[in-house]
């Protein structure tokens, strides 16, 4: 505020104007919110919210006196939407204080109310894409404490309101919190929801939401914090990358007042029916979101009509490092363009439903192989048969948002034009379920048979609602014609009412003989008859004078009265009749929420269906083999969106290559080298990728696939810091590499690339070396490791699982040329130097690297040959020479020594090494 406290100025109420009162007292109850009060055509802020809000929308900042001591600026209520939003998005919550009186009916002061608090875990953003969901997330701790061996576990309940997905899952054992986070950060909710008690678990401590870890502690085992490290921990990406967090009182995340809640909210007397039977955490923080809705005013949550209990361990798992680097759904680095994206290349889906379905699946692909089968044979049919996979596509042409609408119905934000939308996509239903029950692959017969077309809802809105209804209800004529007798004569009423006061005025002239008599109305006396004074003699006995002017006198009849009373009366009661039936069909629609949102859901799947057969004909993929086994393997496979991008911008078609992995039996780890920009990450991205899209029950780009079910992909590509948290390069990738080791198992699969790099060159080498053998002895998992340790090509000779592979190069007089293949082998080299060169580093520098790179291939190519494989050698192969002793060693005669002279060279050298 300017120049003093809202507090201050809110003590002063007997200085305060009725509206400032009114605005106050709803600050007082929503001190955390901005403060939206709407005064005639505006909502206005004041104070704080005033100074804040001009700032941040670049408004301009007025105020309510001369001395600008009260300091206001405001937004149109008709385009407050747009500001809203902006707010939403930076992370504010905002307390609308509506009229709750027509200003006209009253002759006091206008009775305002907050009638809903926005937040950005709330709040309905028109502009989010049709593939996005806005979770509000809250979670809760029910136990003894985080410390190891501890009975403590951590709910965590997800709700996007704008379709009703409300679900809710569990952590435990000595890892909970890291798995939490690490939920948190893949699903990136827009709001969070916490006790007031969880900042403070142990006195003095640092705040937990900002400061508990995700990944690792000091003295404490990986994603195993203890509460006496919370001190020394580093900051939690997952959940400091929320914006908007939220404590609520303590009591609320209590079991006897959130689980009747839920029981309530689903109108059950037992949870066991949704998942939710012994996973009491999970229940609380479910209930603690239903206490948010009705505190920030959200309405009945018709819509809300299911709760999922999931587990991560039903699908194959990707944490939000994974999804981060494999660029499922979003870029890497911020500010690129999505068409990095998996997702995007992915995306040809007809509704939304079905790209927020292809996001889904892309972030959580299934591990049920009968599922997954199903899903591939209906692809198969699908694909196969262009004219009904065509005729299925054009059928949703016209389908809209479902669950968007149908939320936007429950939330009473949805307009006359909203609902006939909702009556156009379900039009669009039986020729959808016509289309689709042409298939007869066991997934469609299964859709086709039980999508509920919902007919008789489109019928019940298409016989309510006008065909072109106006954009709000108030505007008038949202109901069609027919539907209610009294509407229908009011509205003629309206029609007719200038010729019918012609009418009058026609028929007054002629019976009273007076030709300048009018008809007219004012606001003040409404309608009446105009007459001059020199006539006024000829005025009949049963006029009722009204008023009397300098030059005329004013009357009525009863006949005027009453069609006065219709008048002005018929559009007000034309509104209340619309209003009352179209709430009564917005109930209505209600009752069938459920249905709408199973449908929604077929809907969602049939077309997610349909969008990979339509991939798999119009980009020649093929239907991978998905078994229970440790294998993956793929023939001449092609990374989807390189591969697209090349085509896109006309850079060339894309190198196929081939993998060939078995935990079980044949080659686990296959050691990667080659040169920068040659394609490793590529090709490890692309073993990923294809197995996310086999498992989502989709084709893959290749010749043909085999994949034994992956349990988990876990990825260590690319180099990131976190400066800001104290996490240096090398501290992340370890980091991330420590998740890796401790989790994995034999049916996962790992990426690795370029281990090592960010410490001393002897150091990381010793890290990816154990890390090879580590992956190799005692974890098995199918494990693609990319390198330029050249050395560790060496581990091929005692692994008996691991196979060495090279990115080709050809090395021509100009410099080398990327074949972009990999072939059996290890690298020669890396070629590092020859790639600097082709990014333009002066040949000055190009030259004395080529001399420095020798003296050290020479120095270091022996010490690894003659290493001893022993573990209590291994590191002593890593331990550099002086360069000076090995030029002596290379340099001596050794036929020509004397033994006394060599006797005397050792001595040298042994000094030299001791000193």
């Amino acid at each position: 505020m300017a120049n003093e406290s809202v507090t201050g100025l809110a003590g002063e109420s007997a200085n305060l104007t009725p509206v400032m009162r009114q605005y106050f007292a709803a600050k007082e109850q929503h001190p955390d919110c901005l403060m939206f009060c709407r005064i005639g055509d505006f909502y206005e802020l004041f104070y704080d919210d005033a100074i804040l809000v001009s700032r941040e929308l670049q408004l301009t900042l007025t105020a309510r006196d001369r001395e600008k001591k009260q300091p206001m600026c405001g937004v149109p209520y008709h385009a407050a939407e747009m500001y809203l939003q902006k707010l939403l998005r930076m992370g504010y919550k905002i307390a609308l204080c509506e009229q709750m009186e027509d200003p006209k009916q009253t002759k006091t002061i206008v009775r305002r109310e907050v009638t809903r608090v926005l937040t950005p875990g709330t709040a309905l953003d028109p502009t989010m894409g049709a593939e996005q969901s806005n979770y509000l997330a809250s979670i809760c701790l029910v136990g003894s404490g985080m410390v190891q061996g501890g009975t403590s576990v951590w709910g965590l309940a997800l709700l996007d309101l704008s379709t009703g997905d409300f679900r809710a899952t569990e952590f435990s054992g000595a890892s909970a919190w890291a798995l939490l986070v690490d939920e948190l950060g893949r699903v990136r909710p827009a709001e969070l929801l916490y006790g007031q008690a969880l900042p403070g678990l142990s006195a003095g401590k640092k705040n937990l939401l900002t400061t508990f870890p995700d990944e690792s502690v000091k003295d404490g085992e990986y994603g195993h914090p203890g509460v006496g490290e919370v001190e020394d921990a580093e900051v939690s990406s997952g959940v400091d990358g929320i914006r908007t967090k939220t404590a609520l009182d303590e009591w609320v995340f209590t079991a006897e007042y959130a689980v009747p809640l839920v029981r309530n909210h689903f109108k059950v007397h037992s949870l066991d029916g949704m998942g939710l039977g012994g996973h009491e955490a999970a229940a609380i923080a479910a209930g603690a979101l239903l206490h948010y809705m009705r505190q920030t005013k959200q309405g009945g949550l018709e819509h809300v009509d299911g709760l999922r209990f999931y587990e991560r361990s039903s699908s194959l798992e990707l944490d939000a490092v994974s999804v981060k680097n494999l660029e499922l759904v979003e870029p890497l680095f911020s500010g690129e363009s999505v068409q990095t994206t998996l997702f995007y290349t992915m995306d040809a889906c007809c509704t939304p439903m079905g790209k927020r379905l292809l996001r889904a699946s892309l972030l959580r692909p299934a591990s049920d192989l009968k599922v997954i089968e199903a899903r591939l044979e209906a692809v198969s049919e699908a694909s196969g048969d262009l004219r009904r996979r065509e005729g299925l596509r054009r059928s949703m042409d016209g389908v809209l948002d479902l669950e968007r609408l149908l939320g936007r119905v429950a939330l009473d934000s949805a307009g006359p034009r909203e609902v006939m939308a909702l009556a156009k996509t379900l039009g669009c239903l039986p020729g959808m379920v016509a289309a689709v029950q042409v298939f007869e692959a066991p997934r469609w017969r299964d859709l086709g048979t039980t999508v509920d077309p919902l007919e008789d809802l489109h019928e019940m809105i298409v016989q309510t609602i006008a065909e072109e209804p106006p954009a709000s209800l108030a505007d008038g004529g949202a109901i069609r014609e027919g539907v209610d007798g009294e509407l229908d004569e009011l509205r003629e009423l309206s029609r007719s009412g200038r010729q019918a006061l012609a009418t009058i005025e026609e028929r007054e002239r002629t019976r009273t003989g007076i030709g300048s008599l009018k008809v007219r109305f004012n606001t003040v006396f409404g309608y009446y008859l105009e007459v001059t004074k020199a006539n006024a003699k000829a005025v009949p006995a049963d006029y009722e004078r009204k008023q009397t002017l300098v030059n005329a006198e004013r009357f009525t009849t009863p006949e005027l009265k009453e069609y006065e009373a219709k008048i002005l009366t018929a559009q007000e009661r034309s509104g209340e009749i619309e209003k009352r039936i179209f709430a009564e069909l917005r109930r209505q629609l209600l009752v069938a929420a459920g249905r709408i949102r199973e449908t929604a859901r077929k809907v969602a799947e049939i077309d997610l269906l349909a969008c990979f057969a339509h991939l798999a004909a119009l980009r020649g993929w093929v239907r991978p083999q998905v078994e229970k086994s440790g294998l993956l393997e793929f023939v001449q496979a092609r990374h989807p969106v390189v591969e697209r991008r090349l085509e896109e911008s006309g850079g060339g078609r894309f190198v196929p290559n081939s993998v060939h992995l078995d935990a079980d039996a044949g080659p686990a780890v296959l050691l990667i080298t080659g040169p920068n920009m040659g394609g490793k990450s590529t090709y490890l991205r692309m073993a990923a990728l294809l197995t996310v899209m086999a498992q989502m029950g989709c084709f893959v780009p290749a010749e043909r696939m085999r994949l034994g079910l992956v349990d988990r992909i876990y990825t260590r590509i690319g180099a990131s810091d976190n400066v800001a948290r104290g996490r240096s390069t090398f501290m992340v990738e370890m980091t991330e590499t420590a998740a890796i080791l401790n989790t994995a198992t034999n049916r996962s699969l790992v990426l690795l690339d370029e281990m090592g790099r960010g410490t001393a060159t002897y150091d990381g080498l010793s890290l990816a070396w154990a890390t090879v053998e580590y992956l190799h002895d005692r974890i098995g998992a199918r494990t693609l490791f990319a390198t330029h340790y050249h050395e560790l090509t060496l581990l091929a000779e005692r692994l008996s699982r691991l196979t060495n592979l090279r990115v080709t190069v050809k090395e021509t007089a100009g410099g080398i040329v990327f074949l972009h293949t990999v072939e059996a082998g290890p690298a020669s080299k890396s070629y590092g130097i020859e790639v600097a060169k082709l990014a333009g580093l002066p040949a000055g520098v190009i030259a004395r690297a080529r001399e420095v790179l020798k003296l050290h291939e020479r120095a270091e190519t022996q010490q690894v040959r003659e290493a001893s494989p022993m573990p209590e050698m291994q590191m002593t192969m890593f331990t550099p020479l002086s360069q000076r002793i090995v030029d002596r060693l290379a340099e001596a005669d050794v036929d020509g020594l004397t033994p006394r002279e060599a006797l005397n060279l050792l001595a040298e050298l042994q000094r030299e090494l001791k000193g």
